[in-house]
């Protein structure tokens, strides 16, 4: 068995231990460490600190939850009734590896050796599922208590959007988030040496102390090519449970189309009619444009709307094209592979995965061409200008415009 970590959920505490023996799980057995851990699994799972041998450890590749129990000596068939028990309320067979897992074990009267009586398996920093069975086999979904801290920050590009917020050692989860608001108006693929942006956020901690990631975006301003673009966070349904981005005039973000079906990557190659094209060895038009990435990357379709095409040419290799309105068409090529259940007739949303980027076709490196129709004829996709989507009701402006004033002082006093 892999080494025994004395991890301490949501890394409040980390503490590696040696494994020397293969085959048994390992103890943590220093006092110092036993007790913190012990204290901590009570304050957090709420088991008392007394009653429980407290084992942690991560899901290994190969593991699964028959594997782990088992391991430490409980009974196939005690695990398989569990098992039946909790099929309808957990699914063991959605553990992932390198999430943590705790085992808790008690001394039975008739047996020296500690058996497991409850696991814990942590979904992600916040949530996790516990699995008691010490009399009746019960689940509980938990959420561990959280706070969150307002925070702002000044981000100036001067290597790149990652390596930038990670030299103000930010989370590198902002990068993603930005992308994501301005996907429609930064491309984040041509950032230039002295773009910025400042940000309202929350950082999320567990006990005010440990680090989980980053709450909600509440306001920002991007400086892109010379000008500034305004993103506020403003619920757009009575009940303020759905949210979108709006700019300083409440015009919204979105566009109909994304700028690329990438979130991360480069142009490799543009829209050409007259480019030499090395893997033909002649003077060939390129009607769309390549965007480079490692094997694997996701692809997004950029619209909303519906697959009409999806399959394989010596070409193309792995295709989709998917007609977004009796105007617009795009297609994605030389897929490594195809995003589970997409299939001809698929209605897909703007930003969903419908493929992975790779070299099939006639590819010389992994990228994927995105091609970009007009009324029936190829275009080039980085000169159409996009329609905005529909902005705030203009009912709602007033209220919006008040709503976002302190968040615009608050911008402009960042430094």
């Amino acid at each position: 068995m892999k080494q025994i970590i004395g991890y301490l959920s949501l890394g409040l505490l980390m503490i590696l231990t040696a494994c020397q023996n293969q085959q048994k799980p390992v103890v943590v057995n220093t006092k110092q460490v036993k007790d913190t851990v012990i204290k901590q699994v009570a304050k957090i799972y709420s088991y008392p600190k007394d009653r429980f041998v407290v084992l942690q450890d991560t899901i290994a590749p190969n593991d699964t939850f028959g594997k782990i129990l088992t391991r430490f000596h409980l009974p196939f068939a005690h695990v398989y009734q569990i098992t039946e028990n909790i099929k309808d309320s957990f699914d063991v067979k959605r553990l992932k590896a390198g999430r943590p897992y705790t085992v808790l074990s008690q001394k039975d009267s008739l047996d020296s050796l500690p058996r497991p009586k409850v696991f814990i398996y942590e979904q992600d920093p916040v949530h996790y599922t516990v699995i008691d069975f010490q009399d009746s086999v019960k689940v509980y979904h938990k959420t561990k208590k959280v706070t969150a801290k307002r925070k702002t920050a000044f981000v100036k590009i001067e290597k790149s959007l990652y390596q930038d917020i990670a030299d103000k050692n930010l989370s590198p989860k902002l990068a993603m988030e930005l992308s994501n608001i301005y996907a429609w108006t930064v491309d984040f693929f041509h950032l230039n040496k002295g773009d910025a942006f400042k940000i309202i956020y929350d950082d999320i901690y567990i006990d005010d102390t440990t680090y989980v990631g980053i709450g909600n975006i509440y306001a920002s301003v991007f400086n892109y090519g010379g000008k500034n673009f305004y993103a506020f966070r403003y619920p757009v349904d009575s009940l303020k449970r759905d949210f979108d981005y709006f700019d300083e005039e409440g015009r919204t973000l979105r566009k109909q189309f994304l700028k690329a079906p990438l979130k991360f990557g480069r142009i490799s190659s543009r829209y050409n009619m007259h480019r030499y094209i090395k893997y033909y060895g002649r003077i060939k038009p390129h009607l769309g444009t390549d965007f480079a990435a490692p094997t694997g990357t996701p692809i997004m379709a950029t619209a909303n709307g519906v697959v009409i095409k999806k399959g394989y040419t010596s070409g193309n290799g792995n295709y989709i094209k998917i007609k977004h309105n009796a105007t617009y068409s795009t297609q994605y090529l030389h897929m490594s592979k195809f995003a589970k259940g997409i299939h001809v007739g698929s209605v897909v949303k703007q930003g969903e995965v419908i493929g992975y980027v790779g070299m099939t076709g006639h590819a010389s490196g992994p990228h994927v061409c995105y091609r970009f129709w007009k009324n029936g004829r190829q275009v080039d996709a980085l000169k159409e200008k996009m329609p905005p989507a529909k902005p705030i009701d203009p009912k709602l402006l007033p209220e919006y415009l008040e709503y976002i004033k302190p968040y615009l002082n608050q911008l402009d006093s960042i430094k």
